[in-house]
């Protein structure tokens, strides 16, 4: 190793800083000096480089891609049209722990790229360069053959692989820069991610690791060297998100029919604990494990071998829902995800870094941006998961069809298990006085607490001549929160006056119910009763794991609740999804209400809510619901009490 210059010391000691002021590159930075500590910085050149336009987006925002020059005969896995770069020049890295810690200068050139045409003139981007910013968080500027920074990436999931001979990057997110959001007329879609992008460059020279990764044995169950009766538990932590437009189908504007789809940027966090409670996500009442020891997490991508501690690719899985809070004080989901498989963790901001990029180390943040929650091929449907122990069915799923282990496209398009929701859902007339909030969930194996995994944030809407634009926040001005957001609808820890909420945990998994009496007047109130299966299901399998197959994994079809001598009219069922041949059916007879679902596709599954309302002559009274199991030849219930039901008695105030 040779010393580094004083100019060239300042610049490692500014990017330490940056660093440890919370880039999305951030990693444990060793205490030496940076201003005399011997640095052999890696480097790289060469390999290949591949972009995922969301054209639907670009096509919006008047950004028409002309055919690719240069690019591969063939797409990528991830449907990237790529690129090679050139061995010419090189990006340098610093290495920590195994991962990937910061960018430090050089720069990467590909060989082809786009033609752009927008309002304000052309941008080539033929044999573009990556280039790292200076003195500023980790991001590689993507410059035009004119020197300009039209777009920039962040984001980045990355990791050394072959024998550390190459550096992968999964998947990045390209941006708009606000200039070139400015040049094509629509100041507003600046910094909104408008491609992924992924690449793979050849190490040309190794420098230090500074650390030894270390693997894990720290898996959930496994007991606590030193620490008689201690075991590690697994409890994963949903730190932050927010969300972005990504197309629309058929889009008019407000009150229109179009279909619009939104996808998250994801942030989570492993528990912090190691023997005292330590907040992992502070100023939050979930925010705190009741774990003490944490447990690492295996995160290993689909189709990559079976590793421990499952003897599997195990991984986890993300889904985000939207709500809508209506003025009649009902609550309705209106639109839902099917799931993230995710495939690789960063483990920044660790406290304990394994240093192995598939396993997830205590106090260890991970990410997953809008442009790989938007990848067709690391989607899939719900029903392939049991929620209550997050095991997929691999077996005849959508990657392996004719279950023979070998991956297969999802064949998915751009609208396929995405979040979508009519523009008629999120404004207009019919919906004045509403508010809206989404949900994110990372679903983790063995997880001791599934409320503190998920969040949930406050969020508007605007129409901008093309586009949907999302207000919302991760703060307090967003009123971000963890646990799921029908526990913002009614708080369990303090409910309204005649509102009511429980949730029961069962080995099939959990589910809570919420209700709400509202005084109408004239003797009347209307009642409504919001489920949110969390993760029930009653599963039933082939085979076990890694070739398990999930022949179904329903949750409830019918849900009972008594209602005595009241008059029941005005009956409405809500599933959001504005489809009417799917509702579920409502009748009224020997003092009860029932809705029953019409068909098997129709059931109330894990991470759905669905609501029912009716009107009835006769105040609240303490009540329990029955809500039937989707199973055939079974009578079984799961009953929820300590909710309220019309009765002769009267209100009962809390």
């Amino acid at each position: 190793m040779s010393k580094i210059s004083s100019k060239r010391a300042g610049q490692v000691l500014a990017m330490a800083l940056a660093l440890a002021a919370g880039s999305v590159f951030t990693s444990p930075v060793l205490a030496a000096d940076a201003r005399t500590q011997k640095v052999q910085y890696w480097s790289a050149w060469g390999g290949t480089v591949g972009i995922r336009w969301n054209r639907d987006l670009a096509g919006d925002v008047g950004m028409r891609l002309a055919s690719a020059v240069g690019k591969h005969p063939e797409l990528s896995w991830n449907h990237g049209e790529m690129f090679d770069l050139r061995q010419a020049g090189t990006l340098e890295f610093d290495v920590r722990n195994g991962n990937l810690a910061a960018f430090i200068a050089g720069s990467l050139q590909a060989r082809g790229g786009h033609l752009i045409d927008t309002a304000g003139g052309r941008i080539d981007l033929t044999d573009f360069r990556l280039v790292p910013r200076t003195g500023d968080t980790p991001i590689l500027d993507l410059v035009s053959s004119d020197g300009q920074a039209w777009f920039y990436i962040d984001r980045l999931m990355y990791e050394l692989i072959d024998n550390n001979t190459k550096l992968a990057v999964r998947t990045m997110d390209l941006r708009i820069s606000p200039a070139l959001a400015k040049f094509i007329g629509h100041p507003e879609v600046a910094d909104w991610a408008i491609a992924d992008m992924e690449m793979t460059t050849d190490v040309v020279r190794q420098g230090d690791m500074n650390e030894t990764p270390r693997g894990s044995l720290k898996w959930h169950g496994n007991p606590v060297p030193g620490v008689p009766g201690a075991r590690y538990e697994a409890d994963l932590f949903m730190q932050t998100f927010n969300t972005q437009y990504m197309r629309c189908s058929g889009c008019t504007g407000v009150g229109g029919n179009g279909e619009v789809v939104f996808a998250p940027n994801s942030t989570l966090r492993n528990n912090v604990n190691n023997g005292s409670l330590v907040a992992t996500v502070p100023n939050d009442p979930l925010g705190t494990s009741s774990a003490l020891y944490t447990a690492d997490i295996p995160w290993y991508q689909k189709f990559s071998g079976n590793f421990p501690p499952y003897n599997n690719d195990q991984h986890p899985y993300l889904i985000w829902n939207l709500y809508r809070f209506n003025a009649d004080g009902s609550i309705d989901q209106i639109g839902r995800s099917g799931v993230k498989h995710a495939f690789l963790t960063l483990n920044t901001t660790c406290i304990e870094n394994p240093g192995n990029s598939h396993i997830l180390g205590r106090g260890c943040s991970d990410l997953y941006s809008v442009g790989n929650n938007d990848n067709a091929n690391s989607l899939g449907p719900r029903s392939e998961i049991i929620p209550a122990s997050n095991v997929w069915g691999r077996c005849g799923s959508v990657y392996d069809t004719n279950c023979d282990g070998v991956q297969n496209q999802s064949g998915y398009n751009t609208f396929d298990q995405r979040l979508r929701v009519r523009e008629s859902q999120i404004s207009g007339a019919a919906n004045a006085g509403a508010t809206y909030r989404f949900e994110n969930w990372y679903l983790a194996r063995q997880d001791i607490n599934i409320l503190n995994s998920m969040a949930s944030t406050n969020a508007t809407f605007t129409r901008n001549s093309t586009t949907w634009g999302v207000g919302n926040q991760t703060g307090a001005a967003g009123n971000y929160r963890l646990g799921p957001v029908i526990d913002r609808w009614v708080d369990p820890a303090a409910p309204g006056p005649n509102e009511r909420s429980s949730m029961v945990t069962t080995p099939e998994g959990s589910v809570k119910v919420a209700v709400k009496a509202i005084p109408l007047g004239n003797g009347l109130w209307r009642y409504h009763y919001a489920v949110m299966n969390l993760d029930f299901a009653r599963a039933r399998t082939e085979g076990a794991e890694p070739n398990l197959r999930v022949l179904s994994a329903l949750g409830f079809d019918f849900i009972r609740i008594p209602v005595g001598t009241a008059t029941i009219t005005d009956l409405q069922f809500s599933d959001g999804d504005v489809v009417p041949a799917n509702d579920w059916s409502p009748t009224v007879f020997d003092g009860r209400v029932m809705f029953t679902a019409t068909a098997r596709g129709s059931t109330l599954d894990w991470g759905t809510l669905f609501r029912f309302s009716f009107t009835a002559n006769q105040g609240p009274g303490t009540g329990a619901v029955a809500l039937h199991i989707a199973s055939d030849n079974t009578r079984e219930t799961v009953r929820v009490s300590n909710l309220l039901q019309p009765t002769a008695a009267g209100p009962v105030g809390r």
